[in-house]
């Protein structure tokens, strides 16, 4: 496919699966519920305070489909994103998610490649290695040292994919690398939230958000 006529095949998909569209928010341009949730989610932002808010519900983001609220924009080449990422509330269920994902399209079953932050303080590298293929444990994802971290860091270079992550005040600190062979230059990539539990909806707030080309 010609890349000038990806993006309105990305579009043409989600009018068609029923995804919800919306205007310019940040430094994104879309916002959909992936997987169709019980719960609809939502993304906002705020320009005074240049927060994030996303809510989200969601089954899960594993085996071979995925549920969550997602705020992205097209990209293509190198770059690296950086946010801070936080919880609001104590939450439901300790393995809520939240954080970066670079998805190959807005199907429930695509590949991609996660930094998340779980609501247990569990901070991991994850992936799907082909659409429609079960994420497994623990090939297909690689666990950070630090828990309860705030800022989360992926980078694309060429075909390899690197998160970093940090404490509050720290430094950023290298969690893995991974090659994702199969995923095209012209990608999806943003913040998401998942509550991993159908029967809720959680909450997160994102900051000092940076996308930078490479």
């Amino acid at each position: 496919m010609n890349p000038k006529n990806i993006f309105y095949s990305v579009v043409a998909t989600a009018m068609l699966s029923g995804f919800v569209m919306i205007k310019k928010i940040g430094e994104f341009d879309m916002t959909t519920d992936i997987g169709n949730p019980k719960i609809v989610g939502s993304s906002s932002f705020d320009k005074n305070t240049k927060t994030y808010t996303l809510k989200g519900s969601g089954y899960n983001i594993w085996f071979e489909r995925d549920e969550f609220q997602f705020l992205y924009k097209e990209l293509e080449g190198d770059f690296t994103m950086t946010a801070d990422f936080e919880f609001v509330g104590t939450g439901k269920d300790p393995h809520r998610k939240v954080g970066w994902m670079i998805r190959e399209s807005l199907y429930d079953n695509a590949s991609h490649v996660s930094a998340v932050v779980h609501g247990d303080g569990l901070t991991v590298m994850q992936w799907r290695v082909a659409k429609g293929d079960k994420m497994r444990d623990p090939e297909d994802e690689i666990f950070s040292k630090e828990k309860d971290v705030q800022t989360v860091q992926l980078q694309r270079k060429g075909k390899d994919y690197t998160m970093w992550a940090a404490k509050k005040g720290e430094a950023l600190k290298i969690v893995g690398t991974h090659q994702m062979d199969n995923l095209p230059d012209k990608i999806i990539a943003g913040i998401f939230i998942c509550s991993h539990n159908p029967e809720v909806l959680e909450e997160a707030r994102v900051k000092n958000l940076r996308i930078v080309k490479n």
